[in-house]
């Protein structure tokens, strides 16, 4: 035990950030990340309109920011790995309702599936393990982490498109396989995670290293009961709220609307592939942008990212546009990710760190449950999404313009603590 410490070339903490790779990347990449892939395809061979098909992201979104709030006492009571196992063993019959299904309470009910999954299998989990795990650049473990979904959504996509279209209900396939994928990396997860390096008679890789200053969480911050006497703290709640929506209600038809646009199949596969592939480049670019240039600038690029992206999608008409939306759209995707605790911290520092972070990521999912359904419904009125997506454009340069002035008014609150201590 003593040697297995000593070793630098070997730590059951690299098992643990593999295991949570494979989570991350199965999880979110097959389960998650594509899921529009479907969309056009269950909804022609079914004859189900795509507006009432899509609430099934919301329950999804709704069930997911429920389970959040008792994840702490959840986890307590039956620990890392049983809650990861459940969590896949709930993704894989997710995926067997959705085969199956031939109404559409069926397709809500494995929505309900997926959002308890997804609770308990990706980015709360993996921040719960990687906290007992490492002590030392942590920023940096979650990024590449969570940059799994990128890696495994591309490839993802090239799997499950040739499936979902080979036939009309090759779709039933699709999930078909991807319940086998889910009860495959359940048990790997039964065998190989553990919650704590106790249980391996370790100590947390990196102890006694002193971790990199962060931008955002080296002031005391205000209290929960102060934030909400705070203008801007609504202001900050309604924008992640919007961007929510926004960004969900453009990436959840992005594949679909391209479809509508007379775009053949492999195109749409392969800009999914892109914009998979640049959402890992994103997901750690975002993070060393800000560590350089803060949290006013990294806000601003992503925000301008996901406008031309949206605008772009909009007016598509050949394959190169279609990979230029794809790859902009993943460069604001970090917006609803890695930037909620960014901005929890930079403009609400450390006091009540947890409680307002876990606040932030439920208006962000609660803005997943509002945006696609709206999308669809303007789309079963219309027939295309284009009109909706000028509206969304207009949205997101007033969400950008707003959480410019929510900075300044948190860069001035801190500045007036840190003046009178």
């Amino acid at each position: 035990m003593e040697g297995k410490e000593a070793s630098p070339k070997f730590h059951y903490a690299w098992v643990i950030f593999a295991v949570c790779f494979l989570m991350v990347g199965t999880a979110l990449g097959f389960c998650s990340s594509n899921k529009s892939l479907y969309l056009a395809a269950i909804t022609k061979d079914l004859d189900i309109p795509r507006g009432l098909f899509s609430i099934s992201n919301s329950f999804r979104y709704v069930t997911t920011a429920a389970v959040n709030l008792f994840f702490g006492r959840i986890i307590v009571k039956v620990g890392a790995r049983k809650l990861a196992v459940i969590g896949f063993l709930a993704l894989a019959l997710s995926c067997l309702v959705n085969a199956l299904a031939k109404s559409l309470a069926m397709f809500y009910l494995g929505g309900i599936l997926l959002g308890l999954g997804l609770s308990w299998t990706t980015t709360t989990m993996v921040g719960y393990v990687v906290e007992r795990w490492f002590t030392g650049r942590k920023g940096t473990i979650m990024g590449f982490i969570l940059a799994a979904n990128g890696v495994f959504g591309a490839l993802a996509a090239q799997i499950v498109t040739p499936i979902i279209y080979a036939s009309p209900d090759g779709w039933r396939r699709c999930y078909w396989i991807v319940t086998a994928i889910m009860l495959a990396v359940a048990l790997l997860v039964c065998f190989f995670l553990r919650a704590d390096p106790k249980e391996k008679g370790l100590k947390p890789l990196g102890e006694g290293v002193k971790a990199q200053k962060q931008r955002g969480r080296d002031w005391s911050g205000i209290t929960v009961e102060e934030a909400f006497r705070k203008p801007y703290f609504y202001a900050c709640a309604l924008c992640v709220f919007l961007t929510g929506m926004l960004l969900q209600a453009v990436d959840g038809v992005g594949t679909a609307h391209l479809m509508d646009c007379g775009m053949e199949a492999g195109v749409v596969a392969t800009a999914a592939s892109i914009g998979s592939l640049c959402l890992t480049a994103a997901k750690m670019l975002t993070g060393i942008s800000f560590d350089k240039f803060g949290l006013r600038v990294t806000m601003l690029f992503c925000s301008v990212c996901a406008i031309v992206s949206i605008s772009t999608l909009a007016f598509v008409s050949n394959a190169a546009m279609a990979y230029a939306a794809m790859a902009l759209t993943s460069f604001a995707l970090p917006l609803e990710t890695i930037m909620l605790p960014l901005i929890a911290s930079e403009c609400f520092g450390r006091k009540s760190f947890a409680f307002i972070m876990g606040l932030m990521v439920s208006f962000n999912t609660l803005g997943y449950a509002v945006g696609v359904p709206v999308m669809n419904v303007v789309y079963d009125v219309l027939g295309t999404y284009t009109p909706a997506m000028l509206v969304l454009c207009g949205l997101m340069a007033v969400v950008a313009v707003v959480m410019q002035f929510v900075i300044s008014a948190a860069h001035e609150e801190r500045k007036l603590r840190e003046t009178k201590v």
